[in-house]
């Protein structure tokens, strides 16, 4: 097999906000990308608008520097579990991996999960310790970290053995040492090609290129990515598609357009060779998974399986009072087409339908699902959805359901209070350890019981918690759960909510409204401190007559709203509830807008359960 020298296929793996993104940045600017004198942003490879304002990679991408003569192909992976199908498709790709790890936190779950995943497949690992230049690095205790999660892991000895790199990716330097600050990103370079292998694979032979990733462009359609992994790939050229999991499929093709990644772009190209990271056009349903082959010998590489979906909503059409004021896109067929372009670009989501108006939609986590909800929002889509549910399977007879692996690093004071919170959800402690003044604590905790967890963790530590997981297995049923203790406020009637009727409303519990918002009977308008729902008339006036009473003319203060984001109101659900999402606003409803209705039914559950 002839080896492609001159090129290096890399990814670069770690937990969210361990700077990945960050070192890209600078190994573009030394990697030649840039004129000398170009206008250059931060992380540049964040090109979302939901990846630039939450600060967190969500779709992996390409780029390419060259460092002397090798050009060394780099794909950017988020970080968060929730992606991870993601990340475990991209890592066919490439011939290495670079492992980050921040010098401070340490090894954190999502860097187990990619870590295994890399190993799985056999690739040369380079370990940067990232961050070194922060006060509180504590490098050497992270290194044996490292080697311990190795351990864990069962790497080979040749794996165990990595070369580590110590770098700070704001600084835009790396060193072999941990005790000298480098100068420049020269010797990871140098690690990079020194270390990792160049692509192998035999141009003569006849074409086989595997899809790993899916762009799509309004004007050419769906644009495949993926490695040559043996012969040469040109323009115009006939091919043939096929898939190793099913053997029916065999479609033949054309090689509209082919682009290689330079920088930050593409640039056209008229043929490619095993080995490259190539772009191409021109096939209207190529997905995920698929072989691109030569008619003449037709053989689909095997492709990883994506890990299945834990956790499903339900997406349906709006069909509240206000339906239709705010979005442009609101009806199924809308909502339908959406879903189905979205199911080309990410292979860990799955569709459903259930009936004419409600799709189920089910994803790897609740920021998977609320990502995509805000993306069709600043779209222009108008929908419903229903709290989150976890998928069950069916294990030797006993229904098992989801169990992640959750690390938090909490202050000393707040241990108590986050131990007792998770022990209340069904979570299992696995280990504590002090890491400075500052305590690291493991659970295994059933998925559904994370639902709406995050912003109660926040609170218990005073806003200086972090916290992570990532699905662990799967085990037997937990039993119930208790999902939140507090009730909700709910509009009496339809209207525009006025200040005396918030004023009376604001004594049982924190308001999720303020005065002149359009309301109507049967939504949610704020938090009730008791755990029970109770009905409010927000749209109350003040009654103008001339009769006075010494306490009726007292000035009305207001506590300012409760504004929640969406993940908060995903969190904040009951299960009779669902949350309208419009492009300029989020209502919490109740699923029977009648009061008298919900009346009967709430009758009905109490005389059963008494009786």
């Amino acid at each position: 097999m002839a080896a492609q020298e001159k090129i290096r296929n890399i990814a670069i793996i770690a937990h969210v906000d361990h700077g990945k993104t960050t070192l890209v940045d600078e190994m573009l600017k030394q990697g030649g990308i840039y004129r000398e004198n170009q206008a250059t942003q931060d992380r540049v490879m964040d090109s979302g608008d939901l990846e630039r304002e939450r600060g967190i990679t969500i779709l992996a991408k390409n780029t390419s520097i060259y460092y002397k003569d090798t050009k060394i192909n780099i794909v950017d992976t988020p970080g968060h579990a929730d992606f991870g199908g993601e990340v475990e498709r991209i890592l066919k790709m490439v011939n290495g991996v670079i492992l980050l790890v921040d010098a401070a936190e340490g090894p954190m779950p999502q860097t187990r999960f990619v870590l295994g995943k890399a190993l799985e497949l056999g690739h040369k690992v380079i370990v940067a310790v990232n961050k070194v230049d922060k006060p509180d690095a504590r490098v050497h205790e992270v290194m044996d970290e490292v080697l311990e999660l190795l351990l864990d892991l069962d790497a080979t000895d040749e794996q165990f053995n990595s070369p580590t790199v110590f770098c700070s990716g704001r600084q835009g330097t790396a060193s072999y040492s941990p005790d000298e600050m480098g100068t420049d990103l020269v010797p990871l370079f140098e690690t990079i090609v020194k270390y990792i292998p160049a692509p192998t694979g035999n141009a003569e032979e006849p074409l086989q290129l595997l899809v790993s990733s899916i762009d799509y462009n309004e004007y050419v359609g769906r644009i495949a990515i993926g490695r040559v992994e043996r012969g040469t790939i040109k323009v115009n050229q006939e091919v043939m598609i096929a898939d190793f999991h099913d053997a029916d499929v065999k479609q033949k093709a054309k090689v509209v357009a082919l682009y290689e990644y330079d920088g930050l772009g593409k640039k056209p190209i008229q043929e490619a060779s095993a080995g490259e990271i190539v772009a191409l056009s021109g096939m209207a349903d190529i997905t995920i998974g698929r072989t691109i082959c030569a008619p003449e010998k037709c053989e689909p590489l095997p492709f990883v399986k994506i890990s299945e979906p834990t956790i499903e909503m339900t997406f349906a059409v709006n069909d509240s009072p206000f339906a239709g004021k705010e979005g442009k896109y609101v009806t199924s067929r809308n909502l339908r087409d959406r879903l189905e372009k979205e199911l080309m670009k990410d292979v860990s989501l799955r569709v459903t339908e259930q009936g004419t108006d409600a799709f189920n939609v089910a994803g790897r986590g609740e920021m998977h699902l609320s990502i995509l909800m805000e993306t069709m929002r600043r779209e222009g889509y108008e929908f419903s959805v229903s709290t989150p549910r976890v998928l069950t399977k069916v294990i030797d007879g006993k229904l098992c359901e989801p169990i992640e692996r959750m690390v938090a690093d909490v202050p000393e004071e707040s241990v108590g209070s986050v131990i007792e919170k998770i022990g209340r959800r069904k979570g299992d402690l696995l280990g504590m350890s002090p890491v400075g003044n500052r305590y690291r604590l493991e659970f295994l905790v059933p998925s559904r019981g994370l639902f709406g967890y995050r912003s109660e963790f926040l609170t218990d530590t005073k806003g200086e918690g972090i916290m992570s997981s990532v699905l662990d297995s799967y085990a037997p049923m937990k039993g119930e759960i208790e999902r939140r203790l507090v009730g909700s406020l709910i509009a009496h009637e339809t209207g525009e909510a006025v200040t005396y009727g918030l004023g009376a409303a604001q004594e049982r519990g924190a308001m999720l409204i303020g005065p002149g918002t359009p309301v109507y009977a049967g939504m949610v308008v704020g938090i009730c401190s008791r755990n029970e729902d109770m009905t409010v008339n927000v749209c109350k006036r003040k009654q103008l007559t001339n009769m006075r009473a010494s306490g009726s003319d007292d000035a009305i203060r207001l506590v300012p709203p409760r504004i929640m984001s969406l993940e908060q109101c995903l969190e904040f659900l009951a299960d009779d509830e669902l949350l309208e999402c419009t492009p300029k606003s989020l209502r919490i409803r109740k699923r029977e807008l009648d009061h008298g209705i919900r009346m009967r039914e709430l009758m009905k559950k109490r005389a059963q359960e008494n009786g």
